[in-house]
C-alpha cells in the first residue's frame, strides 16, 4: 500500500474558487486523485477537491512558516498593553 500524505476527504459543501494551473499539475492532481480514491476505498472525486487539503498539509507541516509566524505572534502580544 502506497502512503500518501493526504486521507480520505471530508464531505462537505466545497467554495468555488478561480484558479489557473499548469497543465502538469493539473495531470498531478489527477493522477492523485485516482490513486487517493484506490487507497481509501473512495471513488476518486473532482482533483480539484484536493488543493484545499493539501495546502493545509503543506502549512501545517511547514517548520518555517510555523516559527515566523509564532514569532509575529509573540511580537504582537508583546505590543498589547
Amino acid at each position: 500500500m502506497v502512503k500518501l500524505k493526504l486521507g480520505p476527504l471530508p464531505d462537505d459543501k466545497p467554495v468555488k474558487v478561480t484558479v489557473e494551473l499548469p497543465a502538469s499539475l493539473h495531470r498531478d492532481l489527477v493522477a492523485y486523485a485516482e490513486i487517493l480514491g484506490r487507497e481509501t476505498g473512495q471513488s476518486p472525486g473532482d482533483s480539484v477537491r484536493l488543493i484545499v487539503p493539501m495546502l493545509e498539509r503543506f502549512i501545517a507541516t511547514d517548520r518555517g512558516f510555523s516559527k515566523a509566524r509564532k514569532a509575529v505572534r509573540d511580537r504582537d502580544s508583546q505590543g498589547e498593553g
